[in-house]
């Protein structure tokens, strides 16, 4: 897979980075994605070597699952034949024979979860309600067992509705903690399939909930749990409006963020894109500022250990304060962005927020800055400038105006108070202050 997919590949294409910490069905949109970026306009494939390859990374992932169709229709066009191989429609046979066993096995508990005495009589306590089952409906381990069987069956499948009920029947019933922890990711794998982002979400606030709880003595693996549960967090992120903060706040939580920086610093790519085009979005503009200033630290503590012309453009223009690279970078990023799977709808939406960025940045330091020079740290002709510009100042009510004659901006910067000045100042001594006084107070 891995040398099936760099072949050819971009500089910045993370493909090969994401795809082992995926699950196998998730890698598949990212192939079909890969395979979308070699098609012209008028339908012409571009490349027709590194088409094959992503085929064959398709069969090469397929080939392992129950995908038995799917799987032939592959294999006949890698080999360009017209029907394919017997082996493939016994092995279909086979695994509907197993579906079925399974579906017997579990036909009895699946249809008294459907009726709503039942489901009432159910409580929090999962011994219990075996118990009651046993008692009243004559229900075995073995049958809710059998649940799990049927529902990874049908992922295999590519069932994915069909798994996540089954597997949420599962869950609600069984005792073994490892056999729910494996149904929670699977869970979490059929909603991101599915695109049921909202229950996307909830799932993986439970995976979250299993790795802190249940991983707590086990450093290496919690952090292996940690790594994967933040690749497949990066689909609702990206898909859904309303994930963006609860997925932000998971990602800058000090385990998550040390996962980051110790074993997928490329995620770094992501986490700026969501954090500068949450700009305007986010409901708390105080947690939207830290996350800033935090994506710019760990820009630049891990500056040697990952860049790419995202996170150069956050350090040209947030730490080197060199607006000329910023816009060079800007431009690059641009190009990264419409040829990744996640963020090519967010493209504009970036560019649109960094502009807001590199204007912000540029105001904070000139009193009066010259339309043409503006116009150049922004990537946009004269005339596309002048535009932005006006529809900044009047939708931000910043306090700023255009001076046509001489051509400029003119910003306004109010003097800060003599009052402000003291508070400010006062601040500061305070905070010295208790410094000072725990450093005494530690050494006494």
């Amino acid at each position: 897979m891995a040398s099936t997919t760099a072949s050819g590949g971009s500089e910045y294409d993370l493909l090969n980075k994401l795809a082992p910490n995926l699950d196998r069905h998730m890698i598949f949109p990212l192939l079909e994605f890969s395979a979308s970026q070699l098609v012209d306009e008028d339908g012409q494939v571009r490349d027709e070597a590194k088409a094959r390859q992503i085929t064959q990374a398709k069969f090469a992932l397929t080939k392992r699952t129950n995908m038995t169709d799917y799987v032939a229709n592959l294999y006949c066009e890698l080999e360009g034949l017209d029907e394919a191989p017997a082996e493939y429609t016994e092995r279909k046979k086979q695994v509907f024979s197993q579906l079925e066993n399974y579906e017997q096995q579990t036909a009895k508990i699946t249809e008294l979860l459907e009726r709503d005495d039942v489901v009432n009589a159910l409580r929090s306590d999962k011994v219990a309600n075996l118990e009651f089952l046993k008692r009243e409906h004559d229900v075995t381990i073995d049958m809710v067992n059998a649940l799990f069987d049927l529902g990874n069956l049908q992922y295999s499948c590519g069932n994915y509705g069909d798994a996540t009920e089954t597997l949420y029947r599962f869950r609600v019933l069984s005792t073994d903690n490892d056999k729910v922890a494996y149904a929670t990711w699977g869970r979490l794998a059929c909603e991101i399939l599915t695109m049921s982002w909202e229950s996307a979400l909830e799932e993986v606030q439970k995976v979250r909930e299993v790795i802190d709880s249940k991983l707590s003595q086990n450093p290496l693996a919690q952090l292996q749990h940690r790594t994967s549960l933040i690749h497949w967090a990066l689909f609702p992120l990206f898909n859904y409006d309303k994930a963006r903060e609860p997925i932000l706040d998971l990602f800058f939580n000090a385990g998550y963020i040390n996962t980051i920086q110790a074993n997928c610093p490329w995620i770094l790519r992501y986490l700026a894109v969501a954090v500068i085009t949450n700009r305007t979005k986010a409901k708390n503009m105080g947690v939207q500022q830290k996350q800033m200033k935090d994506i710019v630290r760990i820009v630049k503590q891990e500056a040697y250990e990952y860049q790419d012309p995202i996170t150069r453009f956050v350090h040209a223009l947030c730490i080197d304060f060199d607006f000329e690279e910023a816009q060079q970078q800007l431009v690059l990023a641009e190009e990264v962005l419409r040829g990744d799977f996640f963020l090519l709808n967010h493209a504009d939406e970036f560019v649109d927020s960094a502009r807001h960025l590199i204007f912000e940045s540029y105001c904070k330091i000139h009193a009066r800055i010259s339309l043409t020079d503006l116009s150049a740290r922004l990537g946009l002709n004269a005339e596309a400038a002048e535009k932005w510009i006006v529809n900044l100042i009047r939708d931000t009510r910043l306090d700023a105006k255009i001076d046509y004659k001489e051509g400029t901006v003119v910003m306004n910067h109010p003097p800060t108070s003599v009052y402000q000045q003291v508070i400010e100042k006062t601040k500061g001594g305070f905070f010295r202050t208790q410094v000072l006084t725990s450093a005494v107070g530690g050494r006494s």
